[in-house]
């Protein structure tokens, strides 16, 4: 198993009355993608900003991998954060050197790693334009450089992926998998499920300020990602509904989607379909993260297991 970079435990944190963090915890590991995953609200940018010191959690435990409790090494971690900031009228290369001066790294192995960067990210030759001549794409991928070019031990990347486009997200996707098999730890919170499906190896979901799943991704998906059939014909919703093992029935004109129970045999169940279901296409697969995250978002999850706890 990968050694631990960083250990969020039990955090506590209120603003005024409300309370937006019920204890907390997660590793990140060494050499792996771990998700914090969580709708609007859900106390992700809290729990960033308490493991970068810009808060002060009012219980628990931020310990980072080599260093006393509480204390932050500024110099190891990178953060992109999801508001960007760059000062418009400065040179890409001035920005990223300043950057990499706030982290105590040579300039002269901070000069070439830009320009390598650079290069990479289809911004070659334009180290002396200034960041108001670049399109909000383009800055993008500077302020991602910037996350970087200190070579830091843990990553915290917040909706990196947010306004890029399909070609600059497959960049984006291939260095940040780069990064974690050189051994970067990788914190990630992003809003598209698909990409954090495909990325991370562990993720942790936090609802109304409590975490209310984590462990690996294969982990997740074995616990928490049950069937679903998917039928191509003209059937009648209302019988669809009756078929065992069926929790609940999505239709839109001649498709149909049958959410199953997480018990179901799946060979077993199919065998036994009704006879008269038209069926011109038939797939049956596992749930997506993106169905899990609108599960525990709209509390569908957590509502059946309340209910199985208390049958």
């Amino acid at each position: 198993m990968s050694e631990i970079a960083l250990t969020v435990q039990s955090l506590q944190k209120s603003f005024k009355d409300q309370q937006v963090l019920h204890d907390v915890s997660f590793n990140v590991r060494k050499g792996e993608i771990t998700a914090l995953l969580g709708p609007n609200g859900a106390g992700k940018s809290t729990t960033i900003r308490s493991i970068m010191g810009i808060l002060y959690p009012d219980h628990g435990t931020i310990k980072f991998h080599g260093e006393k409790e509480g204390q932050i090494p500024k110099h190891k971690i990178g953060y992109l954060p999801e508001e960007r900031g760059l000062y418009k009228n400065v040179k890409i290369m001035d920005i990223l050197l300043y950057f990499a001066e706030l982290k105590d790294y040579p300039q002269k192995k901070a000069k070439e790693r830009a320009l390598s960067y650079l290069k990479k990210f289809g911004l070659e030759g334009k180290d002396k334009v200034s960041i108001e001549e670049l399109s909000k794409g383009m800055g993008q991928k500077v302020q991602f450089i910037a996350s970087i070019i200190h070579e830091p031990e843990l990553l915290i990347l917040d909706e990196p992926f947010s306004g890029l486009d399909p070609v600059s997200q497959e960049v984006f996707k291939e260095e940040i998998r780069e990064l974690a098999r050189n051994g970067t730890a990788i914190l990630l919170s992003a809003h598209q499920m698909n990409l954090v499906e495909e990325m991370a190896d562990r993720l942790i979901m936090i609802h109304k300020g409590r975490e209310v799943i984590s462990g690996t991704m294969d982990e997740v998906k074995r616990e928490y990602a049950s069937f679903k059939c998917t039928i191509h014909g003209q059937n009648d919703e209302n019988k669809l509904k009756t078929i065992p093992y069926v929790t609940r029935v999505e239709q839109q004109d001649n498709v149909s989607v049958l959410f199953l129970d997480q018990n179901l045999k799946a060979a077993e169940w199919i065998r036994k379909l009704p006879s008269d279901i038209q069926i011109e296409e038939f797939r049956l697969d596992r749930i997506s993260l993106h169905e899990i995250f609108i599960d525990v978002a709209s509390d569908r999850t957590l509502a059946a297991e309340e209910e199985e706890k208390y049958a």
